[in-house]
């Protein structure tokens, strides 16, 4: 399908499913907008040459003015935010009890409330040019627990739910609101699992293998181009009475 004359937002793009999911987007003709911490020099040259705008914008999403001031660059530069992609987000793991409070608040911050935040944003604009398209990456974790995982299970959780608000409140107009809930994708915060495994003398193809077997059927990862060809559907006609769903693309996990 063609996006050419749409403008895509996606948070936390400069590198791993965020940036994979700009590729696939800018492939079929978006104007695209890069946000993210990491530099964007590399992410910029990987979307651009294809045909569309690209452009980085630094905000914080932990802080609403900075949020604001995202929205009003893209208004300024593109004409306004057609299809957001809230994929930003961020990990730690520790019981309940030894959790650390400031991580749990930069946690929900990022992970749930900045959802919230760029949605309310971005909804009165998609309102005004009758179209729009919000995917949110969740997780199998919005729909299933994991030990040590509190914070991220809870926001994600969270995400799933809010996804169902805005596809109800949005259910009688040309604008689309839905949830992704990989499972295992190779990014730094999975690579690291790995690690972690390795340092205690697992061959690293074991290491690999076991961490999948043990949630994964399939004993593959899913990859950003799975999730971008899983956006770019629901940004199609195909995909416009898709409303409110949490769907899921985790080699079976929750199948079992």
């Amino acid at each position: 399908m063609s996006l050419h004359g749409k403008t895509a937002l996606v948070t936390g793009s400069t590198s791993g499913i965020g940036l994979g999911i700009a590729k696939v987007l800018a492939a079929a003709g978006a104007n695209v907008l890069l946000n993210g911490f990491g530099d964007p020099t590399a992410a910029l040259a990987e979307v651009a040459g294809h045909g569309g705008k690209v452009a980085h914008h630094p905000a914080d999403l932990g802080d609403v003015a900075q949020l604001a001031a995202l929205f009003a660059y893209a208004e300024a530069e593109f004409g306004g935010v057609d299809i957001l992609v809230n994929n930003a987000g961020i990990q730690h793991v520790a019981p309940v009890e030894e959790f650390p409070v400031e991580r749990w608040d930069s946690i929900i911050a990022l992970n749930l409330s900045a959802v919230f935040h760029c949605t309310r944003l971005a909804l009165p604009g998609m309102r005004a040019r009758n179209w729009g398209r919000i995917v949110n990456i969740a997780s199998v974790h919005g729909q299933v627990g994991s030990v040590g995982k509190v914070a991220y299970v809870a926001a994600k959780h969270g995400v799933v739910g809010l996804t169902k608000v805005v596809g109800l409140e949005t259910a009688t107009t040309p604008i689309t609101c839905n949830a992704i809930c990989p499972g295992w994708v190779l990014t730094p915060l999975v690579q690291k699992q790995i690690d972690d495994r390795i340092a205690n003398g697992v061959d690293p193809q074991q290491a690999q293998h076991d961490l999948l077997a043990e949630k994964q059927p399939s004993v593959a990862f899913v990859t950003p181009q799975h999730l971008g060809e899983l956006v770019l559907f629901l940004c199609s006609e195909a995909g416009s009475q898709v409303r409110g769903a949490a769907w899921n693309i985790d080699g079976g996990w929750l199948a079992q």
